[in-house]
């Protein structure tokens, strides 16, 4: 029966793909300004966790996600469906659906019982598609979609004499759409203004609940949608303030910063067992769960300064993580274990101090053998101030800097600055080099030390004219570097849209409302919210909706 039920769910599946794969061409046209962007692993995540439940498991593999300036959010715009690609799709629904289905969730999770279970009942079909296409698709269903699916349902009942596996093929049908695959933005004529164009109100929910709760919109959200309340500045700003407020926020800043700190990377890295064995790969789990617990403990429970998240001691930590960081972790449990998380703050003095000290960044950005001050200087080049260091050339040579047993050069300083002597290398390096080699007290994994080949490791540096000795003298200085909170903010809005926002009053505006609140993150992305930046109709979509 398996076999049958993926043979229906392919026919549907291929007729699916030529609009996939023309639709993914079309979108990319114009990645400034996209205008539509593909879901990301954690949004399909989320929006099947808020439909079905977290008991509901997406297990297989996704199309890989594409970085540019930085940002998965703006690689999105470009994201499109190999082959290859649609197949790992069609097995992640598949894989859904039989699970809603089964004996275990079909009780809950189908709101009807079929008169018999071996044969098709439509009006059951419809009530479970009439209550989930729509929250799929993120709007209304169109005329005739909802009897589609429903006879793609009952067909497929008739031939496997299953309602309900044939109730999971339509879900498989949904789960492939595009309708659900893609956050689409639709424009329409405004009525107040006849010349004028705007996004419809669905997409207006759509972007509003993938940027504040990278998610769905939920019921009320759609509601006002559908009801012309997003279209008010009033009604808009009752959303706002109800999605702010929210639980489901927390959700979304982990994803944004995710995102921006690059912790997809994380599958890829590895460190060499014989020099960290103590890098496991729950330590590196829990790292970035550490920095994502941090970020959402200061900028949302705490509501703290932006800026601050580079100097604070507070954090989380777990027993794998306190080893690591060589600390000792309180035992505050009653039965004599303790917590997996607990609060931990470093004390006065501690070289840590705030992001760029976790494990998540300084093992991130480190080979699996050795430490790189150019890695870690250019993640936060990048990912922290948002500024472009050039790739290297094609035909360099990283003798001196890889040979870590060098007799001469026994230190990554002394190995950079050899590096150096060649030209073409010099520019970059002065980028990267003084802000990475203040960090060089931390190993690859993250542990820290103080010497290097038996010789004192040197972390002193300059930045913007600024000395510093070592990672919080470092921190202080990009606590205060103004590139910080610019960076932050034109990322949030990136994250939302797809693209960096335009220059203009509007955005000088919402910087300056940022600062105004002391750099209180839940109040920028209420500014960048509320603002027409985020509904902005590109030129590339009025063309568009013209022809």
């Amino acid at each position: 029966m398996r076999v049958r039920m993926r043979k229906v769910a392919r026919r549907f599946l291929l007729a699916h793909a030529g609009l996939l794969l023309s639709a993914s061409v079309s979108f990319a046209a114009d990645a400034s300004h996209p205008t539509s962007l593909r879901l990301n692993p954690s949004q399909y995540h989320q929006i099947i966790a808020d439909t079905f439940g977290t008991s509901i498991t997406v297990n297989g593999r996704f199309e890989p996600e594409l970085r540019e300036e930085g940002m998965e959010a703006i690689g999105a715009a470009r994201a499109s469906f190999s082959p290859a690609g649609i197949e790992r799709y069609d097995d992640l629904a598949r894989g859904i659906a039989e699970q809603v289905v089964d004996e275990a969730h079909r009780g809950i999770l189908v709101q009807c019982k079929p008169q018999a279970a071996t044969s098709r009942d439509d009006a059951c079909a419809r009530t479970f598609i009439g209550r989930t296409a729509p929250q799929l698709y993120r709007r209304p269903l169109k005329n005739g979609e909802l009897e589609t699916l429903v006879k793609v349902a009952g067909d497929s009942a008739d031939t496997l004499h299953d309602f309900y596996a044939g109730l999971s093929t339509s879900l498989v049908n949904m789960l492939i759409s595009p309708d659900f695959l893609f956050k689409y933005r639709k424009v329409e004529a405004d009525p107040a203004h006849p010349s004028h164009l705007r996004l419809d109100g669905y997409s207006k929910a759509t972007a509003l609940s993938f940027f504040l709760w990278n998610s769905g919109p939920d019921e009320l959200l759609l509601k006002a949608a559908q009801d012309g309340e997003l279209h008010t500045k009033t009604g808009l700003q009752r959303q706002v303030d109800r999605m702010v407020s929210s639980p489901s926020l927390e959700v979304g800043v982990r994803a944004f910063f995710a995102d921006m700190l690059g912790f997809s990377d994380f599958e890829i890295v590895s460190k060499d067992p014989a020099f960290f064995p103590r890098f496991t790969n729950r330590v590196k789990d829990d790292a970035k769960e550490q920095t994502l617990l941090t970020i959402v403990d200061h900028l949302i429970a705490r509501q703290g300064d932006y800026r601050d998240l580079f100097t604070t001691p507070n954090t989380f930590m777990t027993r794998s993580l306190a080893t690591l960081y060589g600390v000792a972790l309180a035992d505050k449990s009653d039965n004599g274990q303790p917590m997996h998380w607990q609060p931990y703050a470093f004390k006065d003095g501690d070289p840590r101090a705030g992001l760029l000290s976790q494990i998540s960044f300084v093992a991130l950005h480190s080979p699996a053998g050795r430490t790189s001050p150019t890695g870690r200087g250019k993640a936060l080049r990048e990912f922290i101030l948002c500024q472009t260091v050039p790739a290297p050339p094609g035909n360099v040579d990283f003798k001196f800097v890889q040979d870590t047993s060098n007799p001469v050069y026994k230190t990554a300083r002394d190995r950079l600055t050899a590096h150096r002597s060649e030209a073409m290398c010099a520019g970059c390096h002065k980028i990267t080099d003084p802000i990475g080699l203040a960090l060089e007290k931390f190993d690859s994994a993250g542990a820290y030390r103080t010497k290097e080949n038996g010789v004192d490791i040197d972390t002193t540096g300059e930045l913007s004219g600024k000395q510093f000795d070592g990672p919080a003298g470092l921190a202080r200085v990009i606590r205060d570097e103004p590139a910080v909170t610019s960076c932050v903010a034109r990322r949030a809005f990136a994250f939302g849209t797809g693209h960096f926002p335009p220059k203009g009053d509007e955005w000088s505006g919402i910087e300056r409302k940022f600062a105004d609140s002391k750099y209180k993150f839940p109040e920028l992305l209420r500014q960048i919210a509320m603002s027409d930046l985020l509904f902005d109709v590109s030129q590339e979509e009025a063309t568009a909706k013209a022809q």
